[in-house]
């Protein structure tokens, strides 16, 4: 008779003395002059000092800022501890063109891609040359056949790729539910991760999780949240989603007396926003910070989050002039 095995216990009874560690993970976008350089390398030390699990660099429209971008991410794995998630979109560039970039993300060391289609290009340029990729589905499929080419050089490993998750219906969906199809058809293409775009009310992430349950959406699918501290890129993250946010905030946010008072009430919301998506099965949290660390600190001090422990990581080091020009 064998022996009883650990495994035959409900996964509940194992680990009911052991907290599952949250997810952390901040958003940052390159420098788009200079001047900006400083600011953001203060942000990234001070976001390093939580250990975070992973840090996302954005990508501009169509690659529009490729080179600030692959320049912050070789300095982020040279010279933090930071683990970069690097964004890619599809829109507007070839199959071989993007091949080529996921090659040399994966030589540079990044291990995680998150795959968007990307926005349309607002000047009436071409999107769609001979050979493009139109869907994020397709971009993932292209990661993961660049990636087995390279699997000796992974040591037979996978690289992390995340997509993007809707709580609300996107702009251009029919409906809400497309959403959900579209987010399993992205899990089938060997997506291992979703980050939601930016909502305002928690019952908005949990009925997204469960229509993706239903569905058979079965990876993690991470709030994205962003401070609310600011009353302009509210509105403006209103007019995008099509859902406002509590007309009680925006009052709230309005009548503050100063940027302190501003940033208190906006911390405060955030806060209880986090707390609610983290009750109702949240695996981790993603912070949007805008290039500026104050806030998502402020928040996750509130929050006490589980996290594991980790060594230190690489010794600081003074930051290098990261753009020799102005690249807007």
């Amino acid at each position: 008779m064998s022996p009883p095995s650990i495994l035959t216990d409900p996964l509940e009874r194992v680990s009911a003395d052991h907290q599952a560690p949250v997810a952390l993970s901040y958003e940052l976008f390159p420098p788009r002059t200079p001047s900006a350089v400083d600011g953001l390398w203060a942000t990234i030390r001070e976001l390093e000092s939580t250990n975070p699990d992973y840090v996302s660099v954005t990508y501009g429209a169509s690659g529009s800022n490729r080179d600030t971008a692959v320049e912050l991410l070789h300095r982020l794995l040279s010279e933090t501890s930071l683990r970069p998630l690097a964004h890619l979109t599809c829109i507007g560039n070839t199959a071989n063109e993007l091949a080529a970039i996921i090659a040399e993300l994966l030589d540079a060391g990044v291990r995680g891609i998150l795959a968007l289609r990307g926005d349309h290009r607002t000047d009436g340029s071409e999107e769609h040359p001979p050979g493009a990729l139109n869907y994020a589905q397709d971009l993932v499929e292209l990661i993961r056949r660049v990636e087995q080419r390279r699997s000796a050089m992974l040591a037979a490993g996978k690289v992390a790729i995340g997509v993007a998750a809707y709580p609300t219906r996107h702009p251009e969906s029919p409906s809400e539910q497309h959403d959900v199809e579209v987010l399993l058809a992205k899990q089938r293409s060997g997506a291992d991760f979703a980050i939601t775009q930016v909502f305002f009310h928690p019952e908005q992430y949990a009925d997204l999780l469960s229509r993706a349950k239903r569905a058979g959406v079965s990876i993690p699918i991470i709030p994205g949240v962003m401070p609310f501290t600011s009353v302009k890129r509210l509105e403006r993250l209103a007019q995008l989603t099509g859902v406002q946010p509590a007309p009680e905030l925006l009052t709230a946010l309005s009548h503050a007396q100063d940027d302190g008072e501003r940033r208190r009430v906006g911390v405060r919301a955030t806060t209880e926003l986090a707390k609610a998506v983290l009750q109702v099965g949240a695996p981790g949290l993603h912070l949007y910070t805008f290039n500026q660390h104050q806030a998502a600190l402020e928040v996750l001090d509130r929050l006490d989050l589980p996290r594991p422990t980790r060594p230190a990581g690489r010794s600081s080091q003074q930051p290098s002039q990261l753009l020799s020009k102005d690249p807007s």
